[in-house]
């Protein structure tokens, strides 16, 4: 079977649970409902269908919602196996391979040795976040992936009876989540992608040992540069839920999955290898002690121990034994060992400035910290930092404010303790603006003992902009650099907020300087360093393929790697199996080693002064838009933002503390609002200026030969493309004639046009699989979208109405991310 007929099977299903469960009528309406928006989407007349849907009572709109909304969670699966399917049976060398990439380095002129230092000078550090806009519960995620398990025999009768009994076991189970998830529900939610990424790493280990042979025809000791870390249980900025308990909770989950892991697994090898010698199993009795240590809760040297097993193998001349049944757990230690993630965490630099005057206040040392200028706090700062004295009274209870801050670190030195230093990753300083703001988590970790690694998160434009002077400041400290030592430096740049301040061009060429400057400041301090990139899954918050992302890197810019937050539905959509696990990983993985191996030649200046150019210009047309006095109530009642406030998606608040503005609104709600009304502002918006000041010919060239600008237009195009005026307009209906709605869908369609002249065809002419997935949603999607307008017309028209709507129109938001997928 194919995805055609897989998904024609599934929509059969769902339909006839909906006659059994709803009767014959509600299944009409929804075939009429069809039938009627593929009318108006080909050009017809669209007064019956809104005549229909008018005269839709609440309780039919939301179960109409959920028809189609269902219908989505099924095609879904239905493209998530085909992928599968498509990528087990592929034969050669596959796109975007190990091997491939190999292949590419040693035509640059990459010996086999060159590559090995290469591999071994690079990590790729991929971040699971607590930012997830996965809004599916978790019975309903249990009975798709009870559905998913069938897919490989659907064509069997049994198989399709078990997957219409879940079908219909989910059409009579609420979707919705009656309370918001818990942080320890997040955490539990992101590891269970473990699960499927541990099956995929042995075979990607044997990938890279493979292509070595093949390509330099030889084998390597080559391993994968690969480690995993997670902000969810670590990361307080602005969530008041990520207590010091929730993050011991977290830890505490970390190791007991962890175990689970390796116990799994030494099992396995013991049962694999039973070689006998001179009367006894040598390599059974290693494997044991392991075992037992592991299962005892014992700090052990995992690695080495195995290491030396491998070698010990080889030298007995059972190299296959050492290949196929020792490198599954090999390499399971060496990127889970006994920590199975590194736990970071991350605090708002405001929080962390707080906590560290209070602090110098207490011991007498400043009683005004806050008031000094930059200058004097590094100063004071540096000086104390050369000290070994504690500044909280010993024996002191801290007050709760500084427990609130200082007690997650003090977590993450008992897991340290437990479980050795890999338990804890860095310490990530928000809206970092100055190096004093670097230097404070230093100064609370020494309270506790434990030695951090700081990570400057710079974030808005002008943080951006401002950022290699402050890193040059910063490494030019020997108290920072006495603490730094060999190690990396880390530097975290954030997609949302620069997107939302300044739009997309302007944020994504300010990211692309920061980069190469910062690069060259730690180049010129002799420090190592590596980028730390806050991605989203919209294009508007960096997201777009991992692998087009890091090839679209500034040459010259990657040094020790580099890391990536994994955020949202990317999980499922990523690792949910161990053949897409395999394939997302060794997709970054090419990009990585080809993007670090580019070589840096000077860039055309006439090039980098027309992106300056049209980064002003976009940026001034973007604030232009968002600042008028016009712009937030537009905002308001344009998108469903206040409906998905109410939304248990997340335990963090959809906005930062104080009164609603544009400014404290976070970044995933403002995306995810323009999403759903398939306007997605924030991944296009400003563009059209900035084209414009760059002229076509140019823009053309560019596109052409230019890794850096061909990224950021292929990841406008697929925007655009996702954008779909017609249904913007439907919403623009619920606040009349508006100046605003007339300027963005011009700009919208002259967006369009410049996008295609640079890039030489139609959007996505180049992803034909893309588009047409895109064309085949539409008929499916628009009625939800369609219904929600609906909804929110008689919501907002009524006291109370959002009370009294509430179901369907969390539905129907439920149905529009199912439908377009990378909202957050």
């Amino acid at each position: 079977m194919g995805i055609r007929s897989d998904v024609n099977l599934l929509g059969r299903t769902l339909g006839q649970v909906l006659k059994e469960q709803e009767g014959e009528a509600f299944f009409d309406l929804v075939e009429r409902t069809r039938a009627l928006v593929r009318e108006v989407r080909a050009g017809g007349n669209d007064t019956e269908l809104r005549a229909m849907l008018s005269g839709l009572s609440g309780e039919d709109a939301g179960n109409l919602a959920r028809a189609f909304t269902w219908y989505f969670q099924l095609v879904n699966l239905a493209e998530e196996y085909e992928r599968v399917r498509v990528l087990s049976s592929a034969e050669g060398v596959r796109p975007q391979s190990l091997e491939g990439a190999l292949t590419e380095l040693k035509a640059q002129g990459l010996n086999a040795a060159e590559a090995e230092v290469l591999i071994a000078r690079l990590d790729l550090g991929l971040t699971f976040t607590a930012h997830p806009t996965e809004m599916r519960r978790r019975t309903i995620r249990q009975h798709l992936e009870a559905v998913a398990r069938d897919l490989p025999t659907l064509e069997d009768e049994a198989a399709q009876e078990r997957v219409a009994a879940h079908v219909e076991a989910m059409w009579s189970t609420p979707e919705l989540r009656h309370l918001k998830p818990t942080v320890l529900d997040e955490v539990k939610g992101g590891l269970n992608y473990i699960t499927a990424i541990s099956a995929a790493l042995p075979t990607l280990q044997r990938d890279l040992s493979r292509a070595f042979v093949r390509v330099y025809g030889q084998e390597s000791d080559a391993r994968l540069p690969l480690s995993f870390s997670s902000w969810m249980g670590g990361d307080r900025d602005g969530n008041p839920f990520v207590t010091p308990e929730a993050t011991r909770e977290t830890l505490a989950l970390h190791r007991a999955r962890a175990r689970e892991l390796l116990l799994s697994e030494l099992r396995q090898a013991y049962a694999d290898l039973s070689q006998e010698e001179q009367g006894h199993e040598p390599y059974r009795h290693e494997l044991r002690e392991l075992h037992n240590a592991v299962r005892d809760g014992l700090q052990v040297e995992l690695l080495p121990r195995l290491q030396a097993l491998d070698t010990r193998l080889r030298e007995d001349g059972q190299h296959r034994s050492a290949d196929q049944l020792l490198t599954p757990l090999l390499t399971l230690v060496r990127v889970f060992g006994q920590h199975l993630v590194s736990l970071d965490v991350r605090e708002h630099s405001g929080q962390t400035g707080a906590a560290v005057a209070a602090l110098l206040a207490a011991a007498g040392v400043e009683a005004d910290y806050l008031s000094l200028p930059e200058h004097a706090r590094q100063e004071l700062l540096s000086g104390e930092l050369r000290s070994r004295r504690p500044l909280w009274p010993a024996g002191e209870a801290l007050t709760p404010e500084l427990e609130t801050v200082i007690g997650p670190i003090r977590e993450v030195r008992d897991a340290v303790a437990q479980v050795g230093p890999r338990a804890f990753g860095r310490y990530v300083i928000s809206m970092a603006e100055s190096v004093s703001d670097v230097l404070e988590p230093l100064l609370l970790a020494r309270e506790v003992g434990l030695r951090v690694l700081p990570v400057p998160l710079f974030e808005t434009l002008d943080d951006l902009e401002r950022a290699p002077q402050v890193v040059w400041e910063l490494l030019g400290l020997p108290a920072y650099r006495a603490i730094l030592g060999e190690d990396v430096q880390e530097i975290m740049l954030g997609y949302s907020d620069s997107n939302k301040d300044a739009g997309f061009l302007a944020a994504n060429w300010a990211l692309h300087e920061a980069q190469r400057k910062i690069s060259d400041v730690c180049r010129r301090a002799g420090v190592r360093w590596r980028f730390f990139h806050g991605r989203g899954t919209s294009i508007g918050r960096g997201g777009g393929p991992a692998s087009r992302a890091i090839l679209g890197q500034p040459a010259g810019t990657i040094d020790a790697g580099l890391r990536i937050t994994e955020q949202g539905e990317a999980l499922a959509d990523k690792y949910s199996h161990p053949v897409l696990a395999r394939r997302n990983l060794e997709q970054a993985l090419y990009g990585l080693l080809l993007s670090a191996a580019r070589p840096a030649p000077p860039l055309s200046e006439e090039w980098t002064g027309a992106m300056d150019r049209a980064a002003k210009a976009s940026a001034a047309a973007y604030r232009a838009l968002v600042h008028d006095e016009g712009f937030l109530p537009f905002f308001e009642a344009a998108t469903p933002i206040h409906e998905i406030s109410r939304l248990n998606i997340a335990s963090r608040p959809v906005r930062r503390p104080g009164a609603p503005t544009l400014n404290n609104l976070r970044a995933i709600p403002w995306v995810m609002s323009w999403t759903q009304i398939r306007s997605n502002l924030p991944g296009w918006y400003g563009l059209r200026e900035g084209l414009q000041s760059i002229g076509p010919e140019a823009a053309r060239q560019m596109y052409t030969d230019w890794p850096f600008f061909r990224t950021v237009l292929d990841n406008a195009q697929m925007s655009l493309a996702k954008s779909d005026p017609l249904i913007f307009e439907e919403y623009l209906r619920l606040l009349g004639p508006h100046p605003l709605a007339d300027h963005l869908q011009a700009a919208y369609h002259e967006t369009v046009a410049l996008v295609e002249a640079a890039v030489g065809g139609e959007l996505l002419g180049n992803e034909p699989r893309l588009r047409e997935s895109i064309s085949l949603r539409n008929p499916y999607i628009d009625p939800i979208h369609r219904i929600q307008v609906e909804l929110l017309r008689r919501a907002r028209a009524e006291d109370g109405g959002l009370d009294k709507f509430e179901r369907p129109l969390m539905l129907s938001l439920q149905g529009i991310a199912a439908g377009v997928r990378n909202t957050g």
